[in-house]
This record gives C-alpha cells, structure tokens and sequence, in this order.
C-alpha cells in the first residue's frame, strides 16, 4: 500500500489502533461461511472528512469528522445477507459475521482460502494529502478566489467557495483468499459566483480537483477559477431565450461526458443488464451506437476523481471496453453479475461506506476521440446549440430517456457560436443519442474532479470524459416563441 501522507497512520494496517491481522479476518469469514454460504467478504472502511465554506467575506463553515466500520457479506448462489457495525470489538464484529450469515440455510460451511495480499498499482501516490495541509492555508485559497472575482468586475454581487477533503482507508478480504489495502485521498474546490444588473440575476461556477494534492492549485490557481465563474455569470446576463424543437447541437469536451455517464453509462453496469431492466439487455454484439464510437470505463488515469487502485470487493479494475465501434461488447461489473454472466469481475464493485453491500459502478467513464477538428465540427452546424456545462438531469435507466438542463450554452448560427442562451433543456434517448453521432473531435478531455454519482441511495466519486461530439438531431426544451 503506498505512502501517501508522512503524518496519516493507516488504521487498520500493522501497528495501526484498530490493527487487522490474518487470523482476526478469517475467524470472522468462518462464522460468515457458518451456515453454508458458499462466499463471504470483509469490508473495513476508515474514513477522515472535512470541509470550508467561505461566503460573503467569511468563513461561514468548517467541518471534520471520522467514520469506521465493517461490513460483512455473505453469499448463497444469488442471494446476499448484509450487515454492518461501527464497533470494531470482536463480539460485535462476530454477530455482523453472524448477521450476514443467516441469508445461508443447509449444506457444509466451506473453509474460508489462505489469504495473498493483493500487489496493487500506484495510481494516486501522495506525499501530503490536503488533510494534513493547515486549514488556514485552505483558507486562503478560498479568500484569493473570492477577491479575484469580486475584482473581476463590479457586477459581481455574491461569491461562495468551497473546498471538501476526505482519506479513505479500505482493507478487503474475501473467503477467495484476497486481502488487499488501498488509501484513497480526494478533493474538491468549487467558486459559485451571482452577478447582478438591472435587477437580474446569474450565476456561474468552476472548480475542480482529484485524487491530489493542494499542489493542484500550481496548474489551476483559485484566481482562474473564480475569473472562469464570474465570466460565465457576466456572460449569462445577455443570454437569451433558448429556440426550440429538433436541431443539431455540439457538445463541448470534458463535462459534457456525463450526458453519456447518465444516459448511457448506468444502463452498462451489469445489475441491470442481469435483472434484465437496462435498455442495453442481451444486446452484446449488437450495433448500438454510431460506427465511430467507442466508450470505456477506466480507473487508471493517474489521481482522477474517479479511479482506484481496486474496488471496493477486492478487485483490481483497468480499463474496460463498453462500446467498441459503436459495438456493444461488455458491461460494468460487481462479483455477483460477473458470476452470473460467467465472467471475471471488471472491478467495477463499489460502495458508498462500509454501511452498503457494493454493486456495479462507473470510475472514469469516457466515450473516446475521432478524426475531426473542432473548429470544423462547428463549420457543418448551420443552426443548432453548442452545450458547454450541463447542470442536473434526470434519466430512466430502464430506456435511457433524459432531460437535461444546460447552465452554459450558446446559438451556433452559420458555423459561428453567436448568442449566449439560458433556460435551455436537452431532451432525448441516450442510446438514439449515441446512434446520431455524427462527427467526434479530436480532442478528447476528462472532467476535472467535480461529479458525484448517485445510484440506489449511494454516492460514490465519478469522472467522465469526451471530445467534442456533433449530435445530428436532440430535442431542445427552450422557451423562446
């Protein structure tokens, strides 16, 4: 497991206050496996938050908080019991064991393997992580981002910033014999900027992070952020109102990948392709996408919100090919659906915490580049959106029907981006979206650590990525007549 701090102490490692050993964690896969299980894990989770608030020229919060548990899982064919405790004694970890197990009824309890510690890669190796860095420091850098935009221009009414840290320790042991640590550090900056004239209000924001460092702020300093946030506000208050009906519209690399984490990307984790729910069911092999897509899923970009070292069951994820010239050829998977669909696990198994029973989840979700110039993207548009930030949406996974709202989007007209727009909605089908990709860019970008998905009730940190995309035809929701 990689140093990533000289001042954090791992917890369950040798030595730490609440050490786990071999023994300890196969005493308690035994009492998991007890009543005929044929699989069971141990979840162990450490986790240290905190988090500044700074509005209207203070700091109106500053939090930190630790959490601990375990959480047992056993398995009988389909069927999984769960349980979890906060204490980490030996009679409470037990009647979790116990708990978990009473989802098995008959049949002999099978021996929990000799465990192998899992050698994993280094894909966030710190040497500080932000929450050992002072807090007037982080304080600072939210009051030099809420000056610049203050000074960016006068129309600048409201700024708030943020910043949110967390190091997450996570020690994995299967009855399969793997034992695997890993410590996850995370950030997140964020400006959110009000700008007011004649009575009207808008807003614009930026922010960003990974798993990092406070040296972030050497490539993108807090001053860039908050010009690129109040730029956005000032721009918005000549926007107008959004056409409407069927066009042509253009997506912007990088964020624009969570119209395809969202639309598409949930209809690919396996539960629901297992469950028979997701759009994308018994269509491997199938064409469901343009012929020049190809969409992965990969946890291996160096410190990117999304990636990890190994999941959440103990698994090493890579990079996995979803759609591979518009091709469907795999889905995302957890233990359970990659038994089912008789494969190996692609590492997608996560979880919020130690509270909640993993499934399949995205990491770093990206529909890959082509041959076309940007420029020359926007030259074949003669009237549709250019869709730069999207905010919140809504998706049926079941269909891949969405609406989307766009916080920044502008009228191409001729080839040209002209007018800014507000009220602008984007209505369609993920997988219609997919098949109406016309032209991709060569300009592949990620998001820059700011997504959090949410799936059944858990949130788990995501990244998405995309060059610009030329979609033929999506609905617009506007409200110009």
């Amino acid at each position: 497991m990689p140093t990533h701090s000289a001042l954090y102490k791992a917890p369950f490692g040798p030595g730490g206050a609440s050490e786990v050993d071999e023994q300890i964690a196969q005493k308690l896969l035994a009492v998991a496996l007890s009543r005929g299980a044929d699989y069971s894990d141990l979840f162990f989770e450490y986790r240290a938050a905190g988090g500044l608030v700074f509005d209207e020229g203070i700091l109106k919060s500053a939090s930190r908080g630790v959490s601990m548990g375990l959480g047992v899982r056993a398995q009988q064919g389909d069927a999984t019991g769960y349980a979890y405790t906060e204490k980490l004694d030996w009679d409470a970890m037990k009647r979790a064991a116990d708990t978990a197990a009473s989802i098995a009824s008959g049949g002999g309890a099978p021996a929990p393997q000799k465990v192998e510690v899992r050698s994993l890669p280094s894909r966030y190796d710190l040497d500080r992580v932000t929450l050992d860095v002072p807090g007037m420091e982080k304080r600072k850098i939210l009051e030099r981002a809420a000056a610049a935009a203050h000074a960016h221009d006068p129309r600048v009414v409201k700024v708030e910033c943020s910043f949110a840290e967390e190091i997450r320790e996570i020690l994995v042991v299967t009855s399969d014999g793997k034992l695997a640590r890993d410590v996850q550090p995370l950030m997140r900056f964020g400006v959110r900027v009000i700008a007011e004239r004649d009575g009207k209000r808008q807003e614009g924001s930026s922010g960003g992070g990974g798993r990092t460092t406070i040296g972030y702020f050497d490539g993108k300093s807090p001053e860039w952020h908050a010009t690129k946030a109040a730029e956005q506000a000032i721009l918005m208050l000549d926007a107008e109102e959004a056409p409407a009906g069927q066009m042509e519209v253009v997506l912007a690399p990088g964020d624009s990948g969570i119209l395809l984490h969202e639309a598409v990307g949930h209809g690919l984790e396996a539960d629901f392709n297992r469950k028979g729910t997701s759009n994308y069911a018994g269509q491997i092999g199938q064409m469901v996408a343009s012929e020049g897509c190809t969409v992965v899923d990969d946890a291996t970009l160096l410190q990117s919100r999304g990636s990890i070292n190994v999941d959440d069951e103990g698994n090493e994820p890579r990079s996995s090919v979803l759609i591979e010239n518009g091709k469907l050829v795999g889905y995302m998977h957890d233990r359970l659906s990659a038994h089912h669909f008789k494969l190996g696990p692609s590492g997608n198994g996560r979880r919020e915490s130690f509270a909640c029973a993993p499934m399949p989840r995205m990491t770093n979700t990206i529909l890959l580049g082509g041959p076309h110039d940007p420029e020359d993207i926007l030259r074949t548009v003669k009237k549709g959106i250019f869709a730069k930030k999207f905010g919140g949406g809504q998706v049926d996974i079941s269909n891949g029907d969405f609406v989307f709202s766009l916080t920044e989007s502008y009228l191409v007209e001729d080839g040209k981006i002209t007018a800014p727009l507000k009220g602008v909605n984007l209505i369609g089908n993920g997988p219609d979206v997919l098949r109406k990709v016309a032209m991709l860019g060569n300009d592949v970008e990620t998001s820059d650590g700011i997504w959090t998905c949410g799936k059944d009730g858990q949130s788990v940190p995501v990244g998405v990525g995309c060059p610009t995309i030329k979609i033929s035809s999506i609905t617009v929701g506007g409200t110009k007549v």
